[in-house]
């Protein structure tokens, strides 16, 4: 079979070429993302209750919704937030896998069954239910260098309104069927109106004289906005702005490009003159550097490679067979990630990086093999039979290990074995491919291209540099060679070594600290201000205008957005909160980190008194939160009181904040903001003639506003809301001069039968599973892991709760815990799988154990370079550690496999051992060094996603320099004892 496509070498081509177009086909249509899709789908259900405050929403509201709503199919938690201005938001989330649009339609169903139980206003206004991915795609701000632009003007210029509905009169003179008519003509209605001045006109009542009271004798009519609760600017300028969020199974790229496009093409059709627009959030810019800088250090991945292989098989024929296999592996493995719905993400483009080093393997080891042939005096062609025949099942035998390391991991699930799933099937089917490549084209290309070596040719420069070269590599084999003679033997000293390994693996892990996906320099920073209780959104903007008067004389910043009344960690409006996206300059223009710049703005904004104000960077993964740092929610399941709550939430993050190994601890909570409680005199109010009802819904109307109609303007469709006059309602007391009428026609003042209390309750509640809860964020120290932030604040909480209060983690918090377990799972279930493939191969449950007890050596070399160079044993640095197994196993295989056949031969175990060793001592060093060579870009890696880069490869180069050095002194001597032992079991047998 090998023969053949050695013979037929255009049939080794085209296999080859049919890989490179397929994978070039389906790479030009698969979506690019930052990473895999790991963000559990989730589903929002708005409601709004115009006028009611956050507790009467939670309570009308947001607990039958949530009543329904609880055990919806697929579903793992549910986040509740109710504000004072009488929004109601349930997030829905579901497992990763869920259909979002079956779990959206699931979600409707169970909303509809209690419709009739909300309030009539509610019921009114609408309960939408939508499915989304919980994280920002893009936040557009639309300015103007205009004075007469201001805000109001610019956001009227680009709102959009829902659904209207128009007068259908019918027609006149429709055939009935009862009376023959000739004509009949539509009738038609002007429709709603829509200037100012038409609702002026309105007749309210005529008395008999004919004297018409109209709508503008008792009330202002003005085209305003909906809202007045938010300011918004771009760098100290009004602006209107417009956040957009993704939809499920959208490609992120494509949507954003599609926007930009769309906002370039208005500005040139539709903006009026002075009017522009900016991106003060845009995923993709983070996504598009990220992606750029991994494409680069393929590049230089792809070069380092070439020069290593260059270095040893010292022969630019011999280097160009195994170069060429890389690019027909890693274009060819697009086409099987897009049968598999996998996109071009971080993790994909990881894999490739790290499978430079691993696809030329195969081709090196058969170029090897041939070379040997060459030297003992075949020609081109029969020497590559002969090695090809030789060593097939060896590249069989490492291209099945290899891939079958990644095979376990495909039957994860949830978001951490979507992580490790896309990254190992990548390397697993890039691996495989150059193992079909190693035994068509590799063998081809050596036959055809392959020269006798000329000994006699003038020595130049290069030749003699790899003269001296090869001068050492013999010293250092006949080395290794005299240390494997006297030591490997030595069972003592064998098991010494490994059980030195496996305490220091032991003894490191205590020492480096754990952590899920690192946090990213992402170019941008989030400030979350929270203004006194009851501050208006006013004060709160002034706040705001101090901070981005400092943040723009920081160096490095590109541009401010600011909106004041809302809130960047709850996604709710509240006049006392504001957030500002802080835009940095390219990370080639900038020498500040994320964190040095965030540590920065905190210290110089300790100035501003008048607000708590926490900068922070987005999360890595968007989709999970909107904070970098931990996540958790403090639940209260006595259903005890909010003043309870709001003691006991504020005591735990003191104490959290207290703890040097957290920082920067907060929480939205808040029962202190001061309200006013309405007293009833329900006899004095029967006297009046006054029912309760009607004084309340006439509450409603003068100060929440009502919703009368809606009407279309501008192509656009608005709300045609009632409301008192801002002067009639300024203060509290303003609600006492308030009149409405009685049963019998008469103008009562409220004053009659009301009064007012001056009490405290909160802003925004938050609920999580049906349970009043407050939603707490904080990020690690320096020098502290997630990890170690984990443990502390679980700690705390056990110390420190009342009974009946525990804490729940969410967001990626969640994930990082949930994943904690499946990471040991993960490296057991490999090993098994590996040990059972050698097994298999060698007919022996004994001669496998060689290859998986050298495996502590690298996991040692990987954990010491993490600690060495400050980064943690996060999810990068596990999924290297997967890839570890296969690589190292794969250099036990080639000794062993030497070994085994040459003790079938005839020759004594210790002999055989050292002699395997000694033959593949080049072919490991080269692949090996190839493999780190490969890996050095991602070691010193900066900018765009650096950590991540870092991290990978710095575990994987540590694990493999170190693994390989000491794996090649431990690998023949536990070939030598496991192989003796064999051999004493066959002989009792026998």
């Amino acid at each position: 079979m090998v023969e053949m496509f050695i013979k037929r070498k255009v049939l080794s081509l085209v296999i080859s070429i049919v890989f490179v177009l397929v994978g070039i086909m389906a790479l030009t249509k698969m979506p690019i993302t930052q990473f895999p899709d790991i963000v559990p789908p989730s589903v929002t259900v708005t409601a709004k209750y115009t006028g009611a405050n956050a507790e009467v929403s939670a309570d009308a509201v947001a607990l039958p919704l949530e009543r329904a709503i609880n055990g919806v199919p697929g579903m793992t938690y549910m986040s509740t937030v109710t504000s004072n201005d009488g929004l109601t938001l349930i997030q829905v989330f579901f497992e990763v896998g869920t259909d979002p649009d079956l779990a959206a339609v699931n979600v409707q169903n169970r909303v509809t069954t209690i419709l009739d139980e909300l309030p009539e206003e509610v019921i009114r206004a609408g309960v939408t239910t939508e499915k989304e991915v919980n994280s920002m795609l893009m936040y557009l701000n639309i300015t103007s260098t205009d004075p007469s632009q201001d805000e109001q003007f610019i956001y009227n210029f680009t709102a959009l309104q829902k659904q209207n509905i128009s007068a259908a009169p019918g027609k006149v003179g429709e055939s009935s069927g009862k009376k023959a008519g000739q004509l009949q003509y539509v009738v038609k209605y002007k429709g709603k109106f829509s200037e100012p001045k038409q609702y002026e006109e309105i007749p309210i009542r005529a008395d008999e004289e004919g004297t018409i009271l109209k709508l503008k004798d008792i009330a202002k009519v003005e085209f305003g906005a909906m809202t007045y609760g938010m300011v918004s600017k771009t760098d100290g300028r009004p602006s209107a702005s417009i956040m957009m969020k993704q939809r499920p199974g959208s490609n992120a790229s494509e949507v954003i490009q599609n926007v930009k496009d769309k906002m370039a093409e208005l500005k040139v059709n539709s903006f009026p003159p002075g009017m522009d627009y900016n991106m003060a959030y845009d995923v993709s810019r983070f996504l598009d550097a990220s992606i750029s800088a991994v494409l680069h250090t393929l590049i230089e991945a792809f070069i380092l490679v070439a020069i290593v292989v260059f270095l040893f098989l010292q022969d630019w024929r011999s280097t160009l067979i195994p170069v060429l296999a890389v690019p027909v592996a890693l274009v060819g493995t697009f086409a099987f990630m897009d049968m598999l719905d996998f996109s071009v993400n971080l993790l994909t483009l990881f894999a490739l990086v790290l499978a430079i080093g691993i696809v030329v393997d195969n081709a090196i080891v058969v170029v090897e093999a041939v070379h040997v042939k060459m030297e003992e005096g075949y020609a081109p062609y029969e020497a590559t039979v002969i090695a090809t025949k030789e060593i097939a099942g060896a590249v069989v035998a490492i291209t099945l290990v290899m891939s079958a390391v990644f095979l376990p991991v495909a039957f994860l699930d949830g978001p951490v074995g979507v992580f490790y799933r896309q990254f190992s099937l990548t390397l697993a089917i890039s691996i495989v491919i150059s193992g079909i490549n190693a035994l068509t084209l590799t063998p081809a290309l050596c036959a055809l291209i392959l020269k006798p070596h000329n000994h006699d040719k003038k020595k130049g420069i290069i030749d003699k540099f790899f003269n001296r070269f090869n001068i050492f590599l013999e010293k250092v084999t006949n080395g290794y060679v005299k240390v494997l003679s006297k030591f490997a033997t030595r069972t003592i000293v064998t098991f010494g070594l490994l059980t030195v390994f496996i305490v220091l693996t032991w003894g490191t892990t205590k020492f480096l600290a754990s952590g899920f996906i690192p946090m990213e320099d992402q170019g941008m920073a989030y400030v979350s201000v929270t203004t006194p209780q009851g501050a208006t959104v006013e004060r709160t903007e002034k706040v705001l205008d101090e901070i981005t008067a400092i943040a723009k004389k920081i160096d490095g910043v590109e541009n401010v957005t600011t909106l004041a009344g809302y809130s960047v960690v709850t996604e709710i409006a509240g006049s006392s909160y504001g957030m500002a996206m802080i835009n940095l300059k390219d990370w080639s223009e900038r020498d500040k980190s994320i964190e040095d710049f965030i540590k920065e703005l905190t210290e110089k904004t300790k100035g501003i008194a008048d607000a708590e104000i926490e900068a922070f960077a987005p999360p890595t993964v968007p989709g999970f939160g909107n904070t970098s740092g931990f996540e958790l929610r403090l639940l209260d399941r006595t259903g005890g009181s909010i003043e309870n709550m709001d003691k006991v939430t504020k005591d735990f993050v003191k104490k959290l904040n207290e703890t040097p190994e957290l920082k920067n601890s907060f929480t939205s909570f808040d029962a202190t903001f001061p309200q006013y409680m309405i007293n009833i005199d329900y006899d004095m109010a029967s006297k009046k003639g006054i029912s309760v009802d009607n004084a309340m819904s006439t509450l409603q109307t003068m100060l929440g506003s009502y919703y009368a109609t809606n009407f279309i303007r501008f192509r656009q469709m608005y709300k045609v809301m009632v409301q008192a006059s801002p002067e009639y309602r300024e203060t509290p007391e303003s609600i006492l001069n308030l009149y409405l009428k009685n049963d019998k026609g008469e103008m009562v003042p409220f004053s009659t039968f009301i009064t007012i209390e001056r009490v405290y309750g909160p802003e925004v509640l938050t609920r999580y599973n049906m349970y009043m809860s407050a939603m707490i964020n904080g990020e690690p120290s320096e020098g502290y892991s997630s990890g170690d932030a984990i443990a502390v604040v679980e700690k705390i909480a056990e110390e420190s709760l009342p009974k009946g209060f525990e804490i729940e983690w969410s967001g990626m918090t969640r994930e990082e815990i949930l994943s904690g377990n499946q990471t040991v799972y993960i490296f057991i279930v490999c090993l098994v799988f590996v040990y059972l493939l050698l097994a298999a191969q060698y007919e022996s449950f004994l001669l496998p154990m060689p290859v998986l007890l050298s495996l502590p050596t690298g996991i040692f070399g990987s954990y010491i370079a993490l600690l060495v160079c400050g980064l943690d044993n996060n999810i990068y640095a596990q999924v290297a550690l997967v890839m570890l197994i296969g690589l190292l196993a794969k250099n036990a295989i080639l000794i062993v496999e030497f070994a085994v056949a040459s003790h079938k031969e005839g020759n004594d175990i210790i002999p055989a051992a050292i002699e395997g060793a000694k033959q593949r001592l080049r072919p490991i060093l080269m692949t090996s060094f190839a493999f780190i060579a490969g890996l050095t870009p991602l070691c010193i890696a900066s900018g765009a996603g650096a950590i991540g880069n870092r991290s990978i490869g710095t575990a994987a180069a540590g694990g493999m320099f170190i693994g390989t050095v000491f794996g090649l002194i431990i690998i023949p001597g536990l070939y030598i004892f496991f192989a003796t032992l064999e051999n004493r079991k066959k002989n009792e047998k026998k």
